[in-house]
């Protein structure tokens, strides 16, 4: 069955907070990181991974695989908002993934010494006294596991993988992987008994090497398996130990992509033919399963399907989840050559009368939530939710309302850490996302992200500008309007020098001028071995021109570093305007500690120079992100370290130039600014129950005195893509 995809996503998404009234949506409750988990005597330093999770009987207990620590945490979510460490326990193997029924939790883990020697076993777990109860032996390297709906039977994917440095990891590459069945007893698991399926022979794409990957089992005992490196999906019937249907899993054709990595999301493509290579499965009934199309060794299709038992093809996503992640800031463009938002998993689950699916993107860091309406019948769109970082599991827990999702991606240097969120749904409107891109004329959304300074619009209340940085190859002006929920990116302008996209630009700072032009500032950096850029104010028409193009004075300019212009902003008008550009690191020459607030007369072309007191961080370094002039004296400045979570600092600080003179670029002293913490920001961020975001990089007043501030999701490069856009209300700036 097809319907109009654009049709589905403009009636969902951009009706998203009318829909989150009439119906229980999921929200963020808690973020718990996996290196919390961590006994003391493990390296905190290092990777710690959740990346597969699991429940008790009660949902009281999560159970996850740490890849990075080899080993299983276990989470208190008693109250799942406020979840609490609540074990780990080592394992001799790679966990790779992990189920759980009764008192016992089953993890299966990979003992490979090389690609060409898989190796496996599986551990029986008791989940209360957090000790391995048995072992049996696999015979292979296992990938994923589940247990039969009549908990009879754990059924093991042993997907023996390809060594992808050989031969570019093109398959065959024996030995072939195979479907493992074994019994569960009272006593654990019945180790003699077990049966391998064997799934050779049955795909066009090397027969003899099947690659299985994900296995769900339904109501009567069937086995959907998918053969991702195949692009094949086959059934098996447990009792018998038998396959009963295969079948390809097919093509794809997409209109309005982006497929070039460019670094500019421009869907205007038409990608043909894209093999699925199927991920995660999920039953929906003992008729249909979804799958997530992530893709391996071709393309992926970028969506997920929905497939009948005898492989026909009931409803695909189309070009949905790319327009999704690009509408709510999340295109990952890096991947635009390859597998764009690429989903990997899926979870299926009734929460009351409703059967839902979850999709999880991976390289977007979403989740998508759908609403299964039956056979022949297109799902629903409901919401799209922040998922940490490459959201690997996904884990349902209906008698609860709650919705698990571990993000994979950790980095121990920035405070970036792996995660377990958890999502619970109930009747209060839907919290994400914060800011949604309209349609361009030519009927797709607005691509953004990387948003790195904003402005406000100096006579109409609630209409804002920001700016992209340089993660894309050509910076825009944004418009935004404030005035509606979630707030929305209505127009987007391309910064040009001479009628073409300017390039060399990394713009990270906009302010209005009073005749409705804008001044932006954009961050050059002298370290580079090659393709050096020089700090820039430049002068924009209303309509994104480059009417000029100004350089800082050799006195200046030869002592710039990397960290530079950061934020701009103007008093006065006429031949009183001045400009006021925040640096944000300190530079060659600079006191420790401090970094410089610029100002610019443009009618007599004078550079003048004042120092701010940067506060000390205990990691990492701290910096200026954004100015704002509040008074024709008094400015806010963003104050931020670069660092994610428990290590964040993020504040809005009030300075004041009253009663300083600027110093003369080559001065030897400069006046020091006054400064007053504002406002801490840490818990507005934190308000969201994610991790704290490293980049608050944008703030602005506007014409009726409301705050706003906003992140840079970093174009969704080692980043979540997460933006959150804050709504301050009105704040004392007053002297």
């Amino acid at each position: 069955m097809r319907i109009s995809l654009r049709t589905l996503l403009l009636t969902s998404l951009c009706a998203l907070p009318a829909a989150a009234q009439e119906a229980p949506v999921f929200n963020r409750i808690a973020t718990i990181e996996a290196v919390r988990m961590l006994p003391p005597d493990r390296d905190r330093a290092g990777r710690s991974i959740a990346e597969i999770v699991t429940a008790s009987a009660d949902g009281n207990t999560l159970i996850y695989v740490d890849g990075g620590q080899r080993g299983l945490g276990f989470v208190d979510i008693a109250d799942p908002a406020a979840p609490r460490p609540a074990g780990f326990l080592p394992l001799d193997g790679d966990p790779t993934s992990v189920t759980a029924r009764g008192a016992r939790a089953y993890a299966v883990l990979d003992t490979s010494p090389s690609k060409a020697a898989p190796s496996g076993h599986v551990v029986v777990v008791d989940i209360a006294g957090r000790r391995i109860e048995q072992r049996c032996d696999l015979g292979g390297q296992p990938d994923a596991a589940t247990i039969s709906p009549d908990g009879r039977t754990l059924v093991v994917v042993i997907e023996n993988e390809r060594d992808e440095s050989l031969d570019r990891g093109r398959i065959p590459q024996l030995p072939p992987g195979n479907l493992t069945l074994l019994p569960i007893t009272e006593a654990g698991l019945d180790c003699a008994a077990l049966r391998r399926v064997d799934l050779t022979g049955l795909a066009a794409v090397a027969p003899t090497d099947p690659e299985p990957e994900f296995a769900d089992v339904n109501g009567r005992g069937e086995a959907v398996v998918t053969l991702q490196e195949n692009n094949h999906l086959a059934i098996v019937n447990l009792a018998e130990g038998r396959v009963v249907a295969h079948f390809s899993a097919g093509t794809v054709d997409l209109d309005q992509v982006d497929g070039r990595r460019d670094n500019l999301i421009r869907p205007t493509q038409r990608l043909t033919g894209l093999v699925r290579e199927p991920d995660a499965v999920r039953w929906l009934d003992d008729e249909r399963f979804v799958t997530a199309n992530e893709g391996d060794m071709v393309t992926g299709s970028r969506g997920f399907t929905i497939f009948r038992r005898d492989g026909t093809v009931e409803w695909d996503s189309g070009n949905f989840l790319e327009h999704l992640a690009i509408r709510t800031g999340h295109y990952p463009e890096a991947r635009s050559a390859a597998r764009g938002n690429e989903p990997e998993g899926v979870e299926v689950a009734r929460f009351g009368d409703h059967r839902l699916i979850f999709v999880g993107s991976e390289r977007a860091s979403l989740v998508s939530v759908w609403q299964d309406r039956g056979p022949g019948q297109a799902p629903v769109f409901l919401q799209v939710l922040p998922a940490g970082v490459a959201p690997e599991g996904m884990l349902a827990i209906p008698s609860r309302g709650l919705l698990v999702v571990a993000g994979e991606g950790d980095n121990p240097q920035t405070g970036l850490r792996s995660t377990l969120t958890i999502y619970q749904r109930g009747a209060a409107p839907a919290a994400y996302p914060t800011l949604v891109s309209e349609n361009s004329a030519a009927g797709t959304p607005i691509p953004w992200g990387a948003l790195s300074g904003l402005a406000a619009d100096r006579a109409v209340p609630g209409r804002l500008f920001a700016v992209t940085d340089s993660v894309y190859a050509e910076a825009q002006i944004l418009t935004i309007d404030a005035t509606a929920t979630p707030a929305r990116i209505t127009g987007s302008l391309t910064v040009t020098r001479n009628g073409t996209p300017a390039a060399g630009l990394d713009i990270e700072g906009i302010a209005q001028r009073a005749d409705g032009s804008f001044w932006l500032a954009s961050e050059g950096n002298p370290e580079r071995a090659q393709n050096k850029t020089a700090n820039l104010l430049l002068r924009v028409s209303a309509t994104g021109a480059i009417e000029e193009e100004i350089a800082l004075p050799e006195a200046l300019a030869r002592r710039a570093l990397r960290f530079g212009f950061e934020g701009v902003t103007v008093t006065g008008e006429g031949a009183e305007e001045t400009v006021w550009i925040a640096v944000q690191r300190p530079w060659t020459g600079d006191p420790a500690g401090h970094a410089m607030i610029l100002r610019y007369q443009p009618a007599t072309r004078i550079w003048g120079v004042l120092h701010m007191a940067l506060d000390s961080t205990p990691a990492g370094w701290m910096g200026l992100s954004e100015i704002t002039a509040v008074g024709p004296d008094r400015f806010v400045v963003i104050e931020r370290n670069n660092q994610w979570g428990e290590r964040a600092i993020k504040r809005l600080v009030l300075i004041s130039t009253a009663g300083l003179t600027p110093a003369a670029p080559d001065a030897a002293t400069v006046p020091v600014v006054t400064r007053r913490l504002l406002r801490d920001m840490v818990p507005d961020l934190a308000a969201s129950r994610g991790t704290v975001l490293e980049k608050l990089e944008g703030f602005a007043i506007d014409a009726a005195g409301n705050a706003f501030a906003v992140t840079d999701n970093d174009g969704v490069q080692g980043a979540s893509g997460e933006t959150q856009f804050l709504r301050l209300g009105r704040l004392p700036t007053d002297p």
